[in-house]
């Protein structure tokens, strides 16, 4: 009895194992059956979203593309209107014109006579211009001397070139080397030979050229450079008037011109007084300067000035002005001095002058 009994403990002890390997095993597998059903809904959740935020880009993506189309469609009905506004306009005009039109033909006016009318008006202003060439033949001599410009082009300047007695004033200062400051400041530490080549102070001389080159042969004439002292072109002559058909003189004239070096300041009154030294007074002044003067009679404090001090040196330096002589102004702008221009130009206004301001092909 007590054998059999042992035995049958040890058949249930084997039972109760297996029993639990059994449980275990299925836990187990469901266990691995609920990870593998989460793993796929966390992957199909990350993409349903990202076909949501998809789907919303494209919504919005949508909504700009309605905004735009809505604003072209308002910018196409503006255009429409303003089409239609042009159109009622353009059928008025013509309207217009064809009422004319009908007018002119009610009052004996007919197509063939208008273009009669304008070819005759054509053929008299043809004879004029002949008249006229046969005149500037005729009086081609009255000059001193030719000057040809480039292109061999004829000015139409507005200057009055006439006066018995014809003051030239041109500016020598250092200012006339060139057209922008930094490139004044540069120049000025080079060569005389370069600073007498350069372009805006070749323009300079060939203006002077030019005038002396119009003036009438009995006149007289007298230029007078200044800077901060004022003297005349041609040594020896302060005071006095040359004459425009001693052609060797304007010759000289020209060639001492081209020996001088612009440099220093620039003082206006200095030349208003040598021109007033001059017996008898001319009667009619040039003046070649690119802007305001920069010293007057007193020594400047500083190595700057500002325009408003420019400014009231130039109007002092106007009061020396022989009265009722036309100033002309030929004026070579330069950078950093913007009222030059508008006070050059009220002079020349109220002196009955004129005004200028030539391009860089000129004269």
């Amino acid at each position: 009895m007590t054998r059999k009994k042992r035995t049958f403990t040890t058949f249930s002890l084997s039972f109760l194992d297996i029993m639990s390997c059994g449980f275990g095993a299925v836990v187990l597998v469901f266990l691995i059956m609920d990870h593998a059903m989460e793993v796929q809904s966390k992957t199909l959740n990350h993409d349903l979203l990202s076909e949501v935020d998809f789907l919303n880009d494209d919504i919005a993506e949508g909504q700009e593309g309605l905004v735009r189309l809505r604003n072209t469609l308002s910018d196409i009905d503006l255009q429409v209107v303003d089409a239609q506004g042009l159109a009622t306009r353009i059928q008025e005009t013509t309207s217009e014109y064809e009422a004319m039109v009908e007018a002119l033909k009610q009052e004996g006016f007919t197509e063939r006579s208008d273009i009669d009318a304008i070819k005759a008006e054509i053929q008299s202003l043809e004879e004029e211009i002949k008249k006229l060439e046969a005149a500037a033949q005729a009086n081609s001599g009255i000059n001193a001397r030719s000057y040809i410009g480039e292109g061999n082009r004829q000015y139409l300047t507005g200057l009055n070139l006439g006066g018995r007695n014809v003051a030239i004033l041109m500016d020598a200062s250092s200012s006339m080397l060139a057209d922008k400051l930094i490139n004044i400041l540069r120049l000025r530490n080079m060569g005389e030979k370069l600073q007498r080549s350069t372009d805006k102070w070749t323009r300079a001389l060939s203006t002077v050229d030019w005038l002396t080159a119009q003036l009438p042969v009995s006149s007289k004439y007298q230029v007078i450079t200044f800077n901060t002292e004022a003297k005349t072109a041609l040594p020896n002559t302060a005071g006095q008037w040359l004459e425009v058909a001693n052609q060797d003189q304007l010759v000289q004239v020209s060639q001492q011109l081209r020996k001088l070096t612009p440099g220093g300041g620039t003082n206006l009154a200095n030349a208003f007084r040598a021109v007033t030294a001059l017996s008898p007074l001319p009667d009619n002044i040039f003046l070649i300067t690119d802007g305001l003067p920069t010293q007057g009679d007193k020594s400047p404090r500083g190595s700057k000035i500002s325009g408003k001090a420019r400014r009231k040196l130039y109007r002092e330096a106007v009061k020396l002005l022989p009265r009722s002589v036309p100033v002309n102004i030929i004026l070579f702008p330069m950078e950093g001095d913007p009222m030059a221009a508008s006070e050059f130009w009220q002079l020349a206004q109220k002196t009955q002058g004129a005004f200028m301001s030539p391009s860089r092909d000129w004269p």
